[in-house]
């Protein structure tokens, strides 16, 4: 049985393309050495982790959304990469 894995590229920044496997976290395997990426709760809470995102993913969860909201109200690529579900290869933008 073969995995499947998504790429992470971080266009604009000398951070190499990583590939994680189908479903994983962001918060669970992005560190400063291999990404632009800042993390502070990982829970969703802080909004520490704000990024755009390029790619097609599952939607933001309600709690996600409303800090969103607040957060990025204009940006509809806004996420928080700790709330990232991986199911296709994406680019990570506008990192703090």
């Amino acid at each position: 049985m073969m995995i499947r894995l998504c790429k992470i590229e971080f266009p604009e920044t000398n951070y190499q393309t990583i590939e994680l496997e189908v479903n994983q976290k962001l918060a669970e395997h992005l560190t400063v050495e291999n990404s632009p990426v800042l993390f502070g709760c990982r829970t969703g809470i802080c909004g520490t982790c704000l990024v755009v995102v390029e790619g097609d993913i599952p939607p933001p969860s309600s709690e996600e959304k409303e800090l969103l909201e607040i957060l990025s109200p204009e940006n509809q690529k806004a996420r928080l990469a700790c709330q990232i579900q991986l199911t296709n290869d994406i680019k990570i933008t506008n990192c703090h």
